[in-house]
């Protein structure tokens, strides 16, 4: 592995931005498609609620909730079910 230069990677970035304030240059940009419900993302895994909620770190509670509609995930929650939908090898590796 080489050995990175962060204080380069920094610099880079500042000029990046500069230069899209200028007009000169356009920046890039990822978009996080939103993740499968939960239900659909743990029937795949085929875990049970239980199972689910103990690998995602919340609740069984929480796991019926999203299910149904009550609530819906946020924040680091839809990181993991994105993993999960998206990586569910690594996913299962958490267990």
């Amino acid at each position: 592995m080489s050995k990175r230069d962060i204080g380069q990677e920094i610099l880079n970035g500042i000029r990046e931005v500069k230069a899209y304030k200028a007009g000169n240059k356009a920046l890039r940009v990822h978009i996080l498609k939103e993740p499968a419900p939960p239900k659909i993302i743990r029937a795949k895994l085929k875990l049970s609620q239980s199972a689910f909620a103990g690998m995602m770190g919340v609740s069984l509670r929480t796991i019926q909730d999203w299910e149904q509609g009550r609530r819906k995930p946020s924040g680091p929650a839809v990181a993991l079910l994105r993993i999960a939908e998206q990586k569910p090898d690594v996913f299962m590796q958490l267990a």
